[in-house]
């Protein structure tokens, strides 16, 4: 299972990204356990500089943006086949 971690002090793109991740979750029917990083000294040690950031089984994927859907699913695919 896929642990993804959304990383930002609550603002609203890290919420706009947070729920971003979830309805990709349930387009592609893919489970994963999603939390939230907010503690500033949690999201500097996780390696993000801007928020809102996006890890994915411990790598960050993205940062300091708010991407499409779809290009959520693409990340979550990738993370995903390389677990197999």
């Amino acid at each position: 299972m896929l642990d993804i971690k959304v990383a930002g002090p609550g603002c609203r793109n890290c919420i706009e990204l947070e729920s971003r991740v979830k309805q990709a979750l349930e387009e592609l029917q893919t489970e994963a356990t999603v939390m939230k990083i907010t503690d500033y000294q949690d999201i500097a040690k996780a390696g993000i500089m801007m928020t809102p950031g996006l890890i994915i089984n411990g790598k960050v994927v993205l940062q300091g943006k708010v991407p499409t859907v779809g290009i959520v699913k693409g990340h979550i695919v990738e993370a995903a086949n390389s677990e197999k």
